[in-house]
């Protein structure tokens, strides 16, 4: 029997079907996090061999000790992983100190964390990217402005969804950046793109081919959501166009990745971009080796009739996987902010796309600076019914 360590089982809250379907599989599956295991929901429970409960998960030297436990009680330790970003850096650590050679080792990271590090794989992938400065003095970033023209990005190399990413527009703004952003922190400034970005979703084998793929399509910025608390949307594709495809393919080879669920970030250019590309076209944003956050795993089940967890897991028990794959549709969400005036009231919402809803819930606060307050997930045969949906449940008085 193959032994499997997960990390933090528990959250994201949908999480736990990925150990089911490990354990469906076969698999020892040994689950370590931070809450105790009396207020684990009963499906994790039951989707676990064994549970080692720590103080807290940033604390390497009991997480450490929860892993050389289970080494001496099961034997060794076939996967170690969590299919999540935050942790990625400590999943690698883990299996480099412990010798397990499935998945990512530490020195793999600054290639698949640092957006700097990317760029190089993505040019060897033969796809364009925008041009970018390390962010030291005023004085550098104003040569590097000069070169691309304001506005520009500023965010944290190394770093998990858009916090702490802003957008400049005149040296002010820039000055005032410099002088509050976090000194410990190295931050990396990029030319700004007009674009929407479209992602490459896919679970990639030990060869390093596709298992399944799929796409999701971000209408509006991230940035914007979180530094606006706006409301948030974005979609899986009914159908993954080629040029994504395409480059996502590309991207899985030269970053080199196996057997891994990977959601790759790639902007659409909304308009002629000088050194990038003419309007449509696909360039690198940034690649993140696990799936796209949140409940988007359940929302690919519904716009493919699928099941992407055990799709997983059937790669790393066995290689391969005969889930089918059946109708395909778009799968829309819709995160509402609290305090709108919106004109529909929820129950208007549920009379009208109650057919169409998959998911109705509140979202975590953790997770709600990027995703809103309030989550709708409806399905639809076309984008046109998808467009009007949004048009409707987004409109305020």
């Amino acid at each position: 029997m193959k032994n499997c360590i997960f990390i933090s089982p528990n959250f994201p809250t949908n999480y736990w079907q990925f150990c089911r379907e490990l354990k469906n599989n076969g698999m020892n599956v040994l689950g370590i996090g931070d809450q105790p295991y009396d207020q684990l929901t009963n499906d994790l429970k039951g989707s676990l061999n064994e549970y080692y409960k720590v103080s807290s998960l940033e604390n390497e030297e009991e997480v450490y000790r929860a892993v050389a436990f289970f080494i001496f009680k099961y034997g060794r330790i076939d996967w170690l992983e969590s299919n999540n970003e935050y942790w990625l850096e400590k999943d690698a650590k883990l299996r480099t100190d412990f010798n397990i050679q499935s998945g990512f080792q530490t020195e793999d990271i600054p290639r698949i964390k640092y957006k700097s590090k990317m760029k190089e794989y993505y040019i060897k992938a033969g796809i364009p990217v925008a041009r970018h400065h390390l962010i030291d003095t005023l004085e550098g970033c104003l040569k590097f402005i000069k070169e691309v023209g304001y506005p520009v990005i500023a965010k944290p190399d190394n770093g998990v969804g858009a916090s702490h990413t802003y957008k400049l527009s005149d040296e002010q703004e820039l000055k005032q950046f410099l002088d509050q952003k976090m000194s410990h922190i190295q931050y990396i400034m990029e030319e700004f793109v007009d674009a929407e970005v479209n992602s490459y979703d896919a679970i990639i084998d030990a060869n390093g081919e596709p298992v399944f793929e799929t796409g999701n399509v971000t209408p509006n910025s991230i940035m914007d959501i979180v530094n606006n608390a706006d409301n948030s949307i974005y979609y899986i594709v009914k159908t993954l166009k080629p040029d994504v495809k395409k480059a996502g393919r590309a991207t899985v080879k030269s970053f080199g990745v196996k057997s891994r669920f990977v959601h790759f970030e790639f902007f659409r250019l909304l308009k002629n971009h000088k050194g990038l590309g003419k309007k449509g076209d696909v360039i690198a944003l940034e690649v993140n080796m696990r799936p796209c956050g949140g409940f988007t795993p359940d929302m690919i089940n519904f716009a493919h009739s699928t099941n992407v967890y055990k799709i997983w897991a059937d790669m790393i028990a066995f290689g391969h996987s005969t889930v089918p794959v059946g109708k395909h549709a778009f799968c829309a969400f819709a995160g509402l902010r609290d305090g709108k005036n919106f004109v529909m009231s929820h129950e208007d919402i549920m009379e009208q796309y109650g057919e169409s809803m998959r998911m109705v819930d509140r979202i975590p606060d953790v997770l709600s600076g990027a995703m809103g307050n309030q989550m709708y997930v409806a399905v639809f045969d076309t984008e046109k019914q998808m467009d009007a949906f949004y048009k409707n449940v987004l409109e305020c008085r």
